[in-house]
């Protein structure tokens, strides 16, 4: 306890992102965060500046906390805690798992979280964070209310989960790159010039258009139980769902739009579409009608994955942004108290 005053405590937050890595930083005190740092670094994997630039910070602590945003393919959560029930949902036997408030379970592949904590065992990984658990509690303030659909959107990947009352009714984690094949996505970009997204009478028929230095082995395996319970998060800012994250242009009425950002917003779109379908028509499920959509934008993208939603599904859309090295601090801090 003693020490404890001498020293500050360091949250080092760490998220992989298009083939980067964002490590954030929080200096904290018993009164708060004192101050944080950023760094950005061109790679996936524990690179010799990304150790010493985590160590700068850790050295002068001896109360220094590594955690890290699970990314793997092979996750998702199910509706049930019950041994008996989870493999009806979901075959567990090469995954590791978790309960969350005795209501649904949270999983990722034995193996994959393996690969995580060799990738930084020079460092070591102390929390290893689930998307859906950073989901449910950056929407703590709605996930309570009626039926929706709630999705962290990260630059590769999908979490999505349908919530009601804080009960989740399902769930599930697509990967961008392995769930679509390019060869079916094709959004030639002299059409891209001719399609105007804010335009009312206009929009874009999706049945017609076409389908677009290494490490040693650890001893033994880390501890997965480490990603725990998690109940409260600080209040966050009000939804935008207005503000444009891309580059756009108006010439003669029609608006121009990156023609690879709306390529993979219509990826996204194909997923969502194939989730909610799948909600609705797996037995396994209970089912209702699902008339929002929140989604946490940890990507930055543009606004088009929203007139998607909304033109071709009506169905309402609302968007916050999400600083998801932010979050992964927040639930670190949460899992200390």
């Amino acid at each position: 306890m003693i020490l404890e005053f001498l020293y500050l405590k360091v949250i080092v937050s760490i998220v992989r992102r298009d083939s980067k890595t964002i490590v954030y930083i929080e200096l904290l005190n018993k009164k708060g965060i004192v101050n944080t740092d950023k760094s950005e670094f061109e790679t996936e994997i524990l690179s010799l500046k990304m150790y010493e630039y985590i160590y700068s910070f850790t050295r002068e602590s001896p109360f220094f906390y590594i955690s890290i945003l699970d990314t793997s393919p092979s996750q998702g959560a199910i509706p049930t805690c019950s041994k008996h029930q989870i493999n009806s949902y979901y075959d567990l036997s090469s995954s590791e798992y978790k309960c969350y408030d005795k209501k649904w379970s949270y999983y990722t592949s034995k193996s994959d979280l393996y690969n995580i904590e060799k990738t930084y065992e020079k460092i070591g990984v102390d929390f290893i964070f689930s998307p859906f658990i950073i989901l449910r509690n950056f929407f703590k303030d709605k996930i309570h209310e009626n039926v929706a659909m709630y999705i962290l959107l990260e630059e590769d990947s999908l979490s999505m989960g349908v919530f009601k009352e804080s009960k989740l009714l399902y769930a599930e984690h697509m990967d961008i790159s392995l769930d679509i094949d390019k060869n079916d996505l094709v959004i030639e970009e002299t059409e891209l010039s001719d399609i105007n997204l804010d335009d009312d009478n206009t929009s874009i028929d999706l049945e017609k258009m076409e389908s677009l230095d290494e490490l040693d082995q650890l001893d033994e395996f880390g501890d997965f139980g480490d990603i725990a319970d998690l109940d409260s998060i600080e209040e966050l800012d009000e939804f935008d769902d207005t503000k444009e994250t891309e580059e756009a242009s108006e010439k003669g009425g029609i608006f121009i739009t990156d023609s690879a950002k709306v390529h993979k917003d219509y990826q996204r779109f194909l997923l969502i579409q194939s989730s909610i379908n799948n909600f609705y028509q797996n037995e396994k499920f209970e089912s209702e009608f699902i008339e929002n959509l929140y989604i946490a934008d940890g990507a930055c993208k543009s606004n088009d994955l929203k007139k998607f939603l909304e033109e071709e599904m009506f169905i309402n859309v609302y968007i916050r942004k999400v600083d998801l090295c932010v979050e992964v601090s927040q639930v670190t801090k949460m899992e200390l108290e």
